[in-house]
């Protein structure tokens, strides 16, 4: 199972001084140093955390894969076009909202979601879809043209006890072995930390998690290179 590690938050940190430490690029370097296999970034609308100027930088220094979150409108997807990322995750977006807090409905959208998978696919940009572990969403992504899916793992990381944490693991073991059986790659992501994730080395169709928040968390009491190591550790 792959890591991936999203330095959004890293961007967060500095946008609340608004000056240039610390910087998400450099925060990026370091994890693949450690042996990340992947870096995850979230252009969003508002600029809130990363920004163009990362964006750019990122795609110049990444060397193992650069996986862009984004909404699919024109705008963010002439930016990925102009950049070039090797994954394009498209995600919702609320601009009231702290975090991305649920799945993309594909279902509701597959004329316009066809339309932006096939744009960015015509430019070697691979697309996966963050959904839900919902099975019409899934089938949507298929429909779609989608190449990856990437399932919310959210409900299970906020599950209020063992037993409901369960049934959510549940949902995401049938979710990512739909999404093998209907030819997709399978990445999972949101809420994952260094407790929770335990359980998905036992889900073989799971082949990547992206995890952000909780990493950049442990690298303010270990740094990043430790905090990195630690996840692979547990992943291994």
């Amino acid at each position: 199972m792959r890591l991936t590690v999203n330095i959004d938050h890293v961007a967060t940190l500095r946008e609340a001084r608004g000056g240039m430490e610390p910087d998400p690029v450099a925060a990026a370097m370091q994890c693949e140093l450690a042996g990340a296999e992947g870096i995850v970034c979230h252009l969003r609308e508002d600029r809130r955390h990363i920004n163009d100027r990362d964006l750019r930088l990122l795609r110049e220094c990444v060397q193992t894969k650069l996986d862009l979150e984004m909404a699919p409108t024109d705008e963010i997807v002439r930016i990925a076009i102009e950049t070039l990322p090797e994954l394009a995750t498209l995600v919702p977006e609320r601009r009231e909202e702290l975090t991305t807090e649920g799945g993309l409905d594909v279902r509701g959208h597959k004329r316009t979601l066809r339309d932006v998978v096939t744009e960015l696919q015509k430019h070697d940009i691979e697309v996966s879809m963050f959904v839900d572990p919902v099975r019409e969403q899934i089938e949507a992504c298929k429909e779609v043209g989608a190449d990856k899916i990437e399932i919310h793992t959210g409900e299970y990381a906020n599950a209020r006890n063992e037993r409901e944490q369960f049934g959510f693991l549940e949902e995401i073991i049938a979710a990512a072995r739909l999404g093998k059986e209907l030819g997709m790659g399978v990445n999972a992501g949101h809420g994952l930390n260094y407790r929770n994730i335990i359980p998905f080395r036992d889900i073989e169709e799971v082949d990547e998690v992206s995890i952000g928040h909780a990493l950049i968390s442990r690298a303010v009491f270990v740094g990043l290179d430790r905090a990195v190591k630690e996840m692979l550790d547990l992943l291994r």
